[in-house]
């Protein structure tokens, strides 16, 4: 499945839940109201899009929420998901809080690998960040999946006056685990317009002062990270500069928002209301055309700095 400027559509990202259980300051505002349950996609309602994503070419899954692991019945959910046909990689993002009881299940059934928002690694900052005093639980999460093997990312937003002084400090992760310590440039919100990020550079020339790092040819995948490692570390580090070094041209995903909104560009409004389609009853054949018709209008980039719809990231899953 292609778009219109030939970009190959291999890649969705699904929400199945807006709820999270923390309130990080650049995604999720404490006050913002929680979607009713009714208006949530049901599990079998995201496997039907799912199933008909993969007949059109989707291979690779990534589930998210909110925090996805909150909505009971997430794990099996994702063992369906990872059994449907065409469907090679099946991954979750968490925020590793309520990991440590799934992660013997999340190996058995085959987890991909698992993204940990995790943007401090001291106590202090963490709770600053987050909201809650729930770093231990983050952490036991995290420790519990590397003893059993399971692939891992941890994903840090970096804030100026916020959580700089914890670049090293994740970065370092890297050289003590097999992990990979991403940093993600802060993408605006309406929730997040008070706070400046920090450059994917200003990462690098950060972490360079400690390491000598250089490009992880070994490392690549499906996503737009710019991976780099030094000769000391069992893991890498990756930098995703939505801001800094626009990589539209070769994005490859689409999203799933938890009400069933199926979204081509994260700062964007273009895509379409799926769950109304489905809840009349349309047919699969239907379902197809309305969604290789409106992947054809994918746009060529985001609009980071015109686009204001989006007031923060747990509807969509980022």
């Amino acid at each position: 499945m292609t778009d219109s400027f030939g970009r190959k559509i291999e890649y969705i990202r699904v929400s199945i839940t807006d709820r999270c259980n923390l309130r990080c300051k650049y995604c999720m505002p404490e006050d913002v109201p929680y979607v009713s349950h009714q208006n949530i996609l049901r599990y079998e309602e995201i496997l039907s899009v799912c199933s008909i994503m993969a007949n059109l070419g989707i291979k690779i899954v990534r589930v998210t929420g909110g925090e996805p692991l909150l909505r009971k019945g997430c794990v099996s959910f994702l063992r369906l998901l990872k059994s449907l046909p065409g469907i090679e990689q099946v991954s979750l993002t968490t925020n590793a809080t309520l990991l440590a009881p799934h992660v013997e299940d999340l190996a058995n059934l085959g987890i991909h690998s698992i993204n940990v928002s995790l943007d401090s690694i001291t106590n202090e900052t963490y709770h600053n960040i987050t909201g809650k005093d729930a770093f231990k639980s983050a952490w036991s999460g995290i420790e519990t999946a590397l003893k059993l093997g399971i692939r891992l990312k941890i994903n840090c937003v970096p804030i100026l006056g916020v959580n700089e002084s914890e670049i090293l400090p994740l970065a370092s992760l890297a050289q003590e685990y097999p992990v990979s310590v991403r940093f993600i440039e802060l993408m605006p919100t309406k929730a997040n317009a008070s706070l400046q990020g920090i450059s994917s550079d200003e990462v690098f020339n950060v972490i360079s002062s400690k390491f000598n790092l250089f490009a992880d040819s070994n490392s690549s995948g499906f996503g737009p990270a710019k991976y780099f490692k030094a000769d000391s570390m069992k893991g890498n580090i990756g930098l995703i500069s939505a801001l800094s070094d626009n990589f539209c041209s070769s994005c490859n995903r689409v999203r799933l928002s938890s009400e069933g909104y199926l979204k081509l560009c994260l700062h964007h409004g273009y895509g379409i209301d799926l769950r109304e389609m489905l809840r009349k009853g349309v047919s699969d054949s239907e379902l197809t055309q309305a969604i290789k018709n409106i992947i054809a209008k994918k746009p060529k980039e985001h609009i980071l700095y015109e686009f204001t719809e989006l007031t923060n990231m747990s509807k969509i899953g980022g």
